[in-house]
């Protein structure tokens, strides 16, 4: 007996990829239900779905909105107030420790001498430190200056500029502060060179010129011991950086914001590295993309946060935007970056990165297999795309269908109304099965890599093309007014309207179909665009004259062959055009009857058959459909909308197999 081992899952284990065929049929579903197939594809990433294996993969919306809670918790949890609260302490006490060694020195040098020079050069250092401004950015340039008597509080104040150095560099330039180590004049200097160097390379890179950013790296490498191997991917790292400095900046008040500018002026005392760091931001903001680094953030906690813990805090939140622009574009399949998909997992855990791994290879699978196609406007569907929903529309008509009506008669179709052909295709549910066992049997062998014995797959099978007898030019009339939805028969018609496509297509690939939605108005729909066909809920009008005049028209190219209309609706004729100008009103007027019908004897005079299917039966619609049979001598059916598709494609088949 096989033993088996259970482990906790860390992300790493394989947790069974979706069935593209399972969830492309589930897209298809929501597409006959009035979704364009975007929205469609959107709301089931948004959602979620279940794997091969019934796992749940958790939707992308989710996920945002996990990120977005956590973005929300820091900024009502921290404030900003605070920045320089930890500072302005130590250099207080830096003060209080020279002015106690002040205080006692003068206290020995009480005596004889005290008036001497030592006394009066301690008096003067007391005079100065009197003179100290209230401002800490103010108070450390005044330092710089300033002859500490104590040793200690020299110390501790070089201790504290330098560090004020480094975070100021750092914030800026992460690496560099922490490859400087003292932040002296030698290696303010040092600071200073590079950064115009950075600045003189990101100047080329904007004019179209050579960078050079390998001699910069053989000058300047040391300082970046992670250095990327090309420019794009090291100015990155360096917009990242800057975008949390400028938020930051961005998310200070007036009066902190100008504190910040003077303490880096008063830390740095150098307006050249000032100038260099001021130009380091504004090429980074020119290569970014759109023109911006940070932006502000509205904190309202009351947390305080000294300088780096706000950098900190300031990491954490581009992180987390970073990784909301990363999943908002998983929606249009671009895959998350290796850098960006470790993020994710140690933010969000094991289950989120595998769930948008599988997000990933499902949007790829379905591009692979032709029926997708991404770009960076999104996914689309590709038109074997189309015509995957347009099979699955037929089949399902197929599988609902009583034997004795539908399933008979493809038995028969095989011997009436088409004429073997001399071309052969590949098999497609729905076609006759009409096999050539030659092209069969060779696409078995072709594909098959063992010893016999051999076997059969439904791509291997290939049928004989039918030639259709009689061509048949065909116009589908959708009622597309606001009663449809609203009734839920939109559903069915649409639905309808693509398995006809699809069964015309692959049966009678010679006869012709146009598709005529029509409301207040008529329009022709292409084929093409069925899958993505939405509906509006504020139109009013059901415009059968109009409809009529376009299926004429377009009806009109084609004088060989039969022709008919075949009209889908819910109502009654509410609108006509009167010289081109809309007419609606409910009840309908006697004119519109009369305009419409008007019509329905230029269609019969051109011996185009009209064919009716309502979905209602109230006594204007079977009023008006008496006389519109009476005039064309059409045929007219009262069907329930979970019939729409079995009747509209029996009476095709029928009348195509008769010759008609």
């Amino acid at each position: 007996m096989a033993a088996a081992r259970y482990s906790r899952w860390d992300g790493t284990q394989d947790p069974g990829a979706p069935d593209p065929k399972e969830v492309f049929s589930r897209l298809a579903e929501d597409v006959f239900q009035g979704w364009d197939f975007e929205s469609a594809l959107r709301r089931l990433l948004g959602q979620g779905f279940q794997d091969s294996e019934g796992n749940r993969i958790p939707g992308l919306e989710g996920l945002l909105e996990q990120l977005r809670q956590r973005r929300q918790e820091e900024l009502q949890r921290y404030s900003l107030e605070g920045l320089f609260q930890d500072l302005e302490e130590r250099l207080d006490r830096i003060v209080q420790k020279e002015r106690r060694t002040l205080g006692e020195r003068r206290e020995a040098a009480q005596g004889p001498d005290g008036d001497g020079p030592a006394g009066r050069l301690l008096a003067a250092r007391q005079e100065q430190l009197d003179r100290l401004p209230p401002e800490t950015s103010s108070a450390i340039r005044f330092l710089q200056n300033y002859e500490f008597v104590d040793p200690g509080a020299e110390s501790d104040f070089r201790e504290l500029l330098d560090e004020l150095r480094r975070q100021l560099v750092e914030s800026h330039l992460r690496e560099m502060g922490q490859h400087l180590g003292e932040m002296g004049g030698a290696q303010m200097a040092q600071l200073k060179q590079m950064v115009s160097d950075l600045n003189s390379m990101l100047e080329r890179r904007l004019a179209g010129e050579p960078d050079r950013y390998e001699q910069f790296m053989e000058r300047w490498g040391e300082a970046f011991p992670d250095h990327p191997d090309n420019l794009e991917d090291f100015v990155r790292q360096l917009q990242q950086r800057m975008a949390e400095m400028e938020s930051l900046v961005q998310s200070l008040s007036p009066e902190s914001r100008a504190e910040l500018e003077a303490m880096m002026a008063a830390a740095l005392d150098d307006p050249g590295i000032q100038e260099e760091l001021t130009q380091l931001g504004q090429l980074l903001s020119e290569l970014a993309p759109g023109g911006h680094l940070g932006g502000r953030m509205a904190f309202s906690g009351g947390e305080e946060l000294d300088f780096p813990a706000a950098m900190e805090v300031m990491g954490r939140l581009r992180r987390t935007e970073e990784l909301e622009r990363a999943l908002r574009a998983a929606y249009r399949g671009q895959p998350l970056s290796e850098e960006l998909r470790s993020a994710l997992l140690e933010e969000m855990g094991p289950e989120a990165a595998a769930g948008v791994a599988a997000i990933e290879e499902l949007l790829a699978e379905l591009a692979r297999s032709g029926q997708l196609r991404l770009n960076s406007e999104g996914a689309s569907l590709t038109p074997q795309g189309v015509r995957k929903i347009g099979q699955k529309a037929l089949g399902d008509v197929f599988r609902h269908l009583p034997q004795d009506r539908f399933g008979g008669h493809r038995v028969e179709r095989t011997g009436v109304g088409v004429d073997p052909g001399d071309e052969t295709k590949r098999y497609e549910f729905g076609d006759p099965f009409r096999l050539d066992v030659e092209r069969t049997v060779r696409n078995a062998l072709r594909r098959a890599s063992g010893p016999p014995p051999l076997t059969l797959r439904q791509d291997d099978f290939e049928v004989v093309r039918s030639e259709s007898q009689v061509r048949a030019t065909t116009v589908l009339m959708l009622d597309m007014s606001r009663s449809m939805p609203l009734r839920g028969y939109f559903y069915a018609a649409k639905k309808m309207a693509l398995a006809l496509e699809s069964l015309i297509r692959t049966q009678y690939p010679r006869d012709t179909l146009y598709v005529v939605g029509f409301s207040d108005y008529a329009r022709e729909i292409p084929a093409t665009a069925l899958a993505e066909l939405s509906y509006s809920e504020y139109v009013y009008g059901t415009n059968l004259q109009h409809g009529l005049m376009v299926a004429r028209r377009l009806l009109s190219r084609h004088r060989g062959g039969s022709r008919q209309v075949i009209v889908v609706s819910d109502g009654e004729p509410t609108a006509h055009l009167d010289g081109g100008r809309l007419v609606f009103r409910y009840p309908p007027l006697p004119e519109t009857f009369q305009r419409t019908l008007e019509e329905v004897r230029r269609c019969t005079e051109e011996r185009i058959v009209i064919n009716t299917f309502m979905l209602e039966t109230n006594n204007h619609l079977v009023h008006f459909v008496r006389q519109l049979t009476r005039l064309n001598r059409g045929r007219a059916f009262f069907v329930s909308p979970d019939r729409l598709g079995d009747y509209v494609l029996v009476d095709y088949v029928s009348s195509r197999a008769g010759g008609a």
